[in-house]
């Protein structure tokens, strides 16, 4: 268990589930924890998991020893300014996208360590992928301490921050893209005669299972295509489609296009 006390800006689908996955894990104590949100239905939501609400970001910055800033980007500086100087050599984690540290620095009042963090959505069922800034300056305690929380409910991937960009048009617009496809599939099977719920059934856990089997066996994903697709069979006939349709083509440019839109904001 993390013993060092958790402050929370922001308490958000995204704050919220790094919050609910950290508290129950037992990696977190409730009692180390303290909260703010704008939002009077998400600091309502944040006191029936049993931590400490507080009446302002100040507040939270005071009494905690490592803070997340979980707000929007159009939010940040807004957020940021009403900490006052309370940030002054303590160590803050942010998730807000496309705002780089150095502009965090100097929406800051004082001089925090500052980790930049890219979530996904998919940590709302523990599953999350988090890009870390390896060039941070927090102290190795304070980065175990991160670390200890992520990886409760997902996977963790140390990243230079000149690389966050790539990361956010990966995994974090990936979802979007992931469900695009298993929307599609199931199109598919629904254009073959099966039910609607059965097909995004379906496609969905299939998606879920071969991801598994990337991740928990390291087998290429080429070799699991190449497990699937026997000569002259079903499998390969399909293949040999998304290969025509520039599905492969089509996806990096998707990343590409992401990321530049991420450099960009």
């Amino acid at each position: 268990m993390i013993t060092k006390k958790l402050g929370i800006i922001g308490c958000g689908n995204m704050g919220g589930a790094i919050l609910f996955g950290a508290l129950e894990s037992g990696v977190l104590a409730k009692e180390n924890v303290y909260v703010y949100d704008i939002n009077p239905d998400m600091r309502k939501k944040a006191s029936g998991w049993g931590v400490t609400v507080t009446e302002s970001d100040e507040e939270v910055c005071k009494n905690s020893d490592i803070i997340l800033l979980a707000v929007k980007p159009q939010n940040a500086a807004e957020a940021l300014s009403m900490c006052g100087n309370a940030l002054d050599g303590k160590a803050m984690m942010s998730i807000v996208a496309g705002v780089t540290v150095g502009r965090l620095q100097a929406m800051i009042q004082g001089t925090p360590r500052i980790l930049r963090i890219m979530p996904n959505t998919p940590a709302m069922v523990y599953e999350g992928a988090f890009a870390l800034c390896s060039d941070n300056d927090f102290t190795e305690e304070e980065l175990a301490s991160a670390k200890a929380i992520y990886e409760t409910i997902g996977i963790v991937e140390m990243i230079p921050e000149h690389l966050i960009d790539a990361v956010c048009g990966l995994s974090g617009g990936g979802p979007a893209y992931a469900a695009m496809f298993i929307e599609a599939m199931a199109d598919g099977g629904v254009k073959q005669g099966l039910p609607r719920a059965t097909a995004y059934r379906l496609a969905a856990q299939t998606c879920l299972g071969t991801a598994k089997m990337i991740l928990e066996t390291d087998l290429h994903p080429g070799q699991i295509k190449d497990m699937v697709t026997s000569p002259a069979g079903t499998t390969i006939e399909g293949c040999e489609k998304l290969e025509v349709g520039g599905m492969r083509g089509a996806v990096m440019e998707c990343i590409k296009a992401a990321t530049e839109r991420s450099k960009a904001l």
